[in-house]
């Protein structure tokens, strides 16, 4: 493996589908309220792609460094373990991600409020703070997260309730209550493209001491919480289209349905070692499901 495709898996581009899920169902409401924005939302979503990049090379930096990286681990070898970059190149390539980051959510920021909503910015200004730091902390840092087994509700609040609600908020200028619904969906299913990652680095991670919830509860419960992650996510949409139902094209998101089966089923009954390809199942079905669902509601 050269350095370029060294960096190319560090960025893991799989897992950025799953990063503009929530900002492409945000997009899709406010488009269905009739007020969506192409600036705004096109911004939000490579603010998007700007964090989860940062995340990805925080998790290969944090994970380098607490030792969750061994020759134990059964998923893909990662950029610092490999050793064709340095904790230095990574940390350089880590700041960098964080200040297009920042330079995007402001852009984004003052593209959707303009200068005179100084309250709105300061409160935009602090999530986007807030996520940096999240995309930093869950496995970086001195006491990352995601070694005491938050990262779950972590990535259920960012990809899911912020990406969504924020988008739609950005796009409209205003908080429907029952948006709440479809952003806990995506959170949710975020959730278990996570804990997919987190049942087949069981072993690794006990050994490293970190302590995910699918290391607290074990491989069987784990198993549980996945088929509950799925089921409530396609609960929480279907009771969101029966509270504004207007045609049957609302229930196009029914179509990923069958995929989300699957990919339970699947977890329940596959070998840990054996989930890596579930990974990118999991995020396109999502990104499926939020397209149906966006297109849906449109078309309604």
């Amino acid at each position: 493996m050269t350095k370029r495709q060294a960096w190319i898996k560090a960025i893991r581009l799989r897992t950025l589908p799953l990063a503009v899920a929530g900002i492409l169902m945000g997009g899709f409401l406010a488009a269905a309220w009739d007020e969506f924005r192409w600036d705004v939302t096109l911004l939000a979503i490579l603010t998007a792609i700007f964090l989860q990049i940062l995340s990805n090379l925080a998790n290969d930096y944090g994970d380098s460094v607490h030792g969750a990286d061994s020759a134990d681990r059964v998923g893909p070898s990662r950029a610092v373990q490999s050793g064709l970059i340095t904790l230095a190149e990574m940390r350089r390539a880590m700041l960098l991600s964080a200040v297009l980051a920042m330079i995007s959510g402001v852009l984004l920021i003052i593209l959707a409020f303009g200068w005179q909503q100084l309250l709105l910015i300061a409160i935009f200004i602090a999530l986007g703070g807030a996520a940096i730091w999240a995309s930093i902390n869950y496995t970086a840092g001195s006491n990352p997260y995601g070694y005491v087994g938050l990262g779950d509700l972590f990535v259920f609040i960012f990809f899911g309730l912020v990406a969504v609600i924020g988008t739609f908020y950005l796009n409209t200028g205003d908080i429907q209550p029952t948006v709440i619904l479809p952003a806990a969906s995506v959170g949710l299913f975020a959730v278990a493209v996570l804990n997919i990652n987190n049942i087949r680095d069981i072993k690794s991670d006990k050994l490293a001491g970190k302590i995910s919830l699918a290391v607290r509860w074990g491989l069987e419960n784990a198993r549980r919480y996945h088929l509950l992650l799925v089921a409530f996510g396609v609960a929480f949409a279907g009771v969101y289209v029966a509270q504004n139902f207007e045609s049957v094209w609302q229930l196009l998101f029914l179509v990923s349905v069958p995929l989300f089966i699957k990919n339970a089923r699947t977890v329940v009954s596959t070998p840990s070692e054996q989930l890596n390809p579930l990974l990118g199942q999991m995020a396109m079905t999502t990104l499926l499901f939020v397209l149906t669902f966006g297109i849906g509601q449109i078309l309604a």
